[in-house]
């Protein structure tokens, strides 16, 4: 169900700005005389906030919503290397940056002075859930044995996963929590990529591995790993494994991605950015890309959206205390 569901004073906040706007700001007000789309990306290309990028190019020139685009590719730690060029971007109604949970964590774990609630947040669009996996001759055959050997020894339990801080630390993290189990005293491995984390979970160099489902879809279809849970709020289409929650462990987590736009930018802009993604989310394109990608949408939009970034910074940062690595 979307979330984009503005309340008549919304409504009328929105529309009188964007007429407004229309009047005083020529060329950025509406959503279809904006001359182009600047699509900032605080990623290197290829990487899951790019294809996130090159999607909504892709649907809204298919859709007839937006033809002139520009990417700029800003990698680096997470995004707390492109945030901060990108809030220096401060007013310009053209532009629209990627972003989600990762940089979240990242900007904590490396101290970053500056914070993903300091850009305007316009949409939360997709979210992968996570994957708690073991290799096929694993003695865990469920959530609730591997469960048991956490609580026995939290250290004799290892995780593979990617980097420290990021999605799959966080969901190891919130396991410890939710199992009563000190989060720094789990044994987390870091990988740099998906491939040397499948090789240590099949070679039986891990107890367990987790990363977003899509990750491990081929090895578990091939009987090579099993899954035995998934980070969702409920069971899933497609994804044979029972939830965290179904097993006894309140716990759930999204690797969402969305888009923000620049600190500074006026009511107006905003409207502009938010009629564009609403248009984009709402097309059939758009569902149908999320439907080849295996995305599912969780659209939420403007201040609701804020609210919740906020909120996941505030749980985020007590997570990534209590394994160590924010104070």
């Amino acid at each position: 169900m979307s979330n984009f569901d503005l309340t008549r004073r919304d409504a009328l906040k929105y529309g009188l700005a964007a007429a407004a706007a229309a009047t005083s700001l020529p060329g950025i007000a509406q959503a279809q005389t904006l001359d182009r789309l600047r699509m900032y990306i605080p990623a290197a290309p290829g990487g899951g906030w790019d294809q996130t990028g090159r999607s909504i190019e892709q649907v809204m020139r298919a859709a007839g919503i937006m033809t002139n685009f520009q990417f700029d590719n800003v990698p680096g730690a997470g995004g707390a290397v492109g945030l901060p060029r990108f809030l220096g971007m401060r007013g310009q109604g053209d532009v629209m940056m990627v972003a989600g949970l990762v940089m979240v964590g990242s900007l904590i774990a490396n101290k970053s002075p500056v914070k993903i609630t300091d850009a305007t947040p316009l949409a939360r669009l997709t979210g992968e859930f996570q994957a708690v996996v073991v290799p096929a001759n694993s003695p865990h055959r469920d959530m609730r044995s591997l469960a048991a050997a956490i609580q026995a020894s939290p250290g004799g339990v290892s995780w593979a996963g990617g980097s420290a801080g990021g999605t799959d630390h966080i969901l190891v993290g919130m396991i410890g929590q939710a199992l009563k189990v000190e989060p720094k005293a789990m044994s987390y491995v870091a990988f740099a990529g998906g491939g040397p984390a499948q090789a240590a979970i099949l070679g039986g160099q891990t107890t367990a591995g987790v990363s977003g489902y899509g990750e491990f879809a081929e090895q578990i279809k091939a009987g090579r790993m099993r899954c035995l849970a998934i980070s969702a709020p409920e069971r899933q289409p497609g994804i044979d494994a029972p939830t965290l929650k179904e097993q006894g462990i309140d716990v759930e987590l999204a690797n969402w991605r969305g888009v923000f736009a620049a600190p500074g930018v006026s009511p107006a802009q905003r409207a502009v950015l938010l009629g564009l993604v609403d248009r984009m989310v709402k097309s059939s394109q758009w569902k149908e890309e999320c439907e080849k990608r295996d995305w599912t949408q969780i659209y939420m939009t403007g201040d609701d959206f804020g609210r919740y970034v906020a909120s996941e910074v505030t749980r985020v940062e007590a997570i990534l205390r209590g394994l160590g690595l924010a104070t």
